[in-house]
């Protein structure tokens, strides 16, 4: 399990139990029992199991109960606790809509082949208000077959992210991927979740034709990297693909040129630097993609100082502008910004984790042969986009004495990289 952040909420086990068993009228002010439902991920005991069971048997009404119930569902799921799944499944009738979606979910996570669990779960198609997305996901991941009609007229629906995990799901219960076009069209659908939640079902059909298409899709380089990261895994394993085959799209994402994009998005005149600036704030990365484009194309001798500023002011707290920024001092090849580069590539905190990659692609931009030890240095951690981005930018710098240090990886992929070399 991944524990880089399981130290935020700075509680133990026997903290988050006693927190969470302790009913909301008597909790002290800087309690929180969702806080405390959240943090027992961290612990895969049975005392955590237990107290997260119990958490979801309290049927208080309320709304702070009813959020800690969902948490309490989810935390059960991403431990998989084999032994919450009757309790768990009382909540398929519950009558709170995001409960049952938690409830759905996990039940996808635990896994199990009960027809009577999976049979409740597919009759939640017939019911109004749900989210369809996420009990068509459920069920096409546990490969329920007897579900297929009632997917199947999901397949036009009004929304598009519903549609597309259902026409996903019509193509792996069948095996016929005729129909997968239409979800790789979902990739420049104009809202960002959508294009967010068709890599997603991409993924999940192993629609390994689909990767060029991903990596030009307008969304953070996380949801890129991570389907062409599965797919990959997926398609060496099945004999479907090779290093080679998916190396120069894997590079493309890493790399992160916003014209190698199919960007959503356009200006009507070119705006003004300030407003660009405000614009690698956005949560739709489509639109600071843009944003960078234009202030390379258009604004390259004023935009150090802005850049500058804005890192100064907010960007070094935000971890969407600071991926930019770094970015752009990378395109910018803006020497005096190095020192800042080698802070962002070892930076501590998990939440800037695509800004370390980011960093190493920019010192390679910047051809300063200082950076090397730096680089070198990160093909030592558990990242691997970081080692990946590290390599790359080490070969962009002539030095190729790391390559032994790769070459042993415990990763398939950055030995792949590393044979490169050899």
């Amino acid at each position: 399990m991944d524990k880089r952040f399981s130290g935020l909420f700075n509680l133990t086990e026997e903290q988050a139990i006693a927190i969470l068993d302790t009913p909301i009228a008597q909790l002290n002010e800087d309690d929180s029992r969702y806080v405390a439902a959240a943090h027992l991920v961290n612990f895969p005991t049975e005392r955590s199991i237990q107290a997260l069971m119990r958490a979801v048997q309290t049927t208080d009404r309320s709304l702070d109960n009813r959020i800690v119930r969902r948490k309490s569902i989810e935390t059960l799921g991403r431990l998989q606790a084999k032994e919450s799944l009757s309790a768990i499944r009382t909540c398929l009738q519950d009558e709170d809509c995001y409960t049952v979606e938690n409830a759905v979910w996990a039940i996808g996570e635990i896994g199990t082949e009960d027809p009577e669990v999976l049979a409740e779960v597919a009759q939640l198609l017939d019911k109004p208000g749900q989210t369809y997305r996420v009990i068509i996901h459920t069920l096409t991941k546990l490969n329920y077959q007897p579900a297929l009609d009632r997917i199947r007229r999901f397949t036009d629906n009004e929304d598009p992210p519903t549609a597309s995990a259902a026409i996903s799901a019509v193509c792996r219960l069948t095996g016929d991927m005729t129909q997968m076009q239409q979800v790789v069209e979902m990739l420049q659908h104009s809202n960002v979740l959508g294009r967010r939640l068709s890599i997603q079902d991409l993924i999940d059909a192993r629609y390994y034709d689909a990767i060029p298409q991903i990596s030009r899709c307008p969304v953070s380089l996380v949801f890129r990297l991570r389907g062409i990261r599965q797919l990959a895994d997926a398609g060496v394993a099945a004999g479907k693909l090779t290093f080679e085959s998916v190396r120069p799209y894997l590079e493309q994402v890493l790399r992160d040129r916003p014209e190698d994009l199919d960007l959503v998005h356009a200006y009507d005149r070119t705006p003004t630097l300030p407003f660009l600036i405000r614009e690698l704030y956005e949560t739709d990365f489509g639109r600071c993609y843009l944003a960078t484009k234009t202030i390379i194309e258009h604004h390259a001798e004023a935009a150090p100082a802005a850049l500058f500023a804005t890192y100064k002011e907010e960007a070094y707290g935000d971890y969407g502008a600071h991926f930019h920024v770094v970015k752009l001092f990378g395109w910018l090849k803006h020497a005096p910004a190095y020192d800042l580069l080698v802070e962002a590539l070892h930076h501590p905190q998990p939440q800037f984790q695509k800004s370390r990659a980011a960093a190493a692609i920019a010192l390679g931009e910047l051809g300063d042969s200082r950076a090397i030890l730096d680089l070198k240095a990160c093909l030592a951690t558990k990242i691997w986009d970081l080692k990946y981005a590290a390599l790359m930018a080490l070969e962009r710098l002539g030095d190729l004495s790391g390559v032994a240090i790769a070459a042993d990886d415990e990763d398939w992929l950055i030995r792949a990289k590393a044979s490169l070399y050899s």
